[in-house]
């Protein structure tokens, strides 16, 4: 049995002194961050940001979001300030809305109770809402320079192969991090966290990672041992169900489309969207207008991070004094299809194609 207490692969000081010497070379260039030798002082806005929408999402999806955003609102209060619906149009997109929904509650928190200014702490960072505890470490290493320990998915790759771990995710978690903070330095702890996550994101890979010119390559235990291809292990998961519904796509003659915003909570929650049914194994639910409903030959498949789901779409065309049971409508110069939500972009990109 591998005797996980003794992969000790260099001291934490030797470890976090060669990545630092790493970053100041290789640091990617992304726009939330200061680079390593610049004077300038990062803004936790940018960073509480980018941290949120990086949440289940790659820095390539991200890019485009937090210059557009960063652009309308460069600040806590200014997105504090904004009205509901434009950020959750600016967020779509994006997926996991809650995210959105979460991040204005916290900008008029940071705004409204303490001054526009991001608390200091890790403590303080947990408290506000949305933000959990691998988010309050990194704002608090990052934006304050605190010697917290930062781990995401790309640190937890980087800490299984460094040290031989092979407890499968998710229970190797309190190892991994463990591990981690053994590693985080005094010195330099927010440049330190963005230069693991860097190393996970570019060279220490989940596929075929690039051993050879790791700078941690000779202290790496998975690599003597010829193991890092197969970390970190993971607990297979169950199958995913598959859901149903339908969804009713209904435009008036003067172009005017029916839609209708969804609860807060819940799936999509706050998001505009098409008026269907509910989605289930058998989910039914009468049309929202009496109109002749044509059913689209194929349908929209998406998949959430629970399930699968299957809509099928109908279109109707209605003339302008149209009065919905459910919805309402929306002029055609104030509709914006990239307002929508992934999976109800789908369907009108399906109806536009069709």
């Amino acid at each position: 049995m591998r005797d996980e207490e003794m992969n000790a692969p260099a001291t934490g000081t030797g470890i976090a002194a060669e990545m630092l010497h790493w970053y100041d070379r290789n640091a990617r260039d992304l726009p939330w961050r200061i680079p390593p030798g610049d004077a300038q002082t990062p803004d936790p806005y940018r960073i509480w940001l980018s941290e949120v929408m990086l949440q289940q999402t790659t820095v390539a999806a991200v890019k485009d979001y937090f210059h557009r955003f960063t652009a309308r609102w460069p600040t806590v209060a200014d997105l504090a300030a904004a009205d509901d619906g434009a950020v959750m149009g600016e967020w779509a997109g994006l997926g996991y809305y809650a995210r959105a929904r979460n991040l204005l509650k916290c900008a008029r928190v940071v705004t409204q109770a303490h001054g526009g200014q991001f608390p200091d702490s890790y403590d303080g960072l947990l408290a506000l809402p949305g933000i959990g505890p691998y988010t309050a470490a990194a704002i608090s290493a990052i934006a304050f320079d605190q010697p917290e320990t930062v781990l995401d998915g790309n640190v937890e790759r980087v800490m299984a192969r460094l040290y031989d771990i092979h407890t499968p995710l998710p229970a190797a978690k309190p190892a991994l991090r463990d591990r981690a903070a053994q590693l985080t330095p005094a010195h330099r702890p927010g440049d330190y966290a963005q230069a693991v996550m860097d190393l996970g994101a570019t060279i220490c890979t989940p596929k075929s990672p690039a051993c050879g010119i790791c700078p941690l390559r000779e202290p790496c235990a998975a690599r003597q041992a010829g193991t890092a291809n197969d970390l970190p292990r993971k607990t297979p998961k169950n199958p995913k169900p598959t859901r149903h519904g339908t969804i009713y796509l209904a435009q008036r003659t003067d172009g005017a489309w029916l839609l209708e915003r969804r609860p807060d909570k819940g799936l999509l929650g706050g998001m505009l969207g098409w008026p269907g049914s509910d989605w289930g194994e058998n989910a039914v639910q009468a049309p929202p207008i009496d109109a002749d409903w044509v059913t689209l030959p194929a349908e929209v498949r998406h998949t959430f991070t629970h399930f699968h789901l299957v809509l099928t779409v109908r279109y109707a065309e209605v003339p302008p004094e149209t009065v919905p049971r459910q919805g309402v409508f929306v002029a055609a110069h104030d509709f914006r299809p990239s307002d929508l939500p992934t999976v109800m972009r789908k369907a009108f990109d399906l109806w536009r194609g069709a």
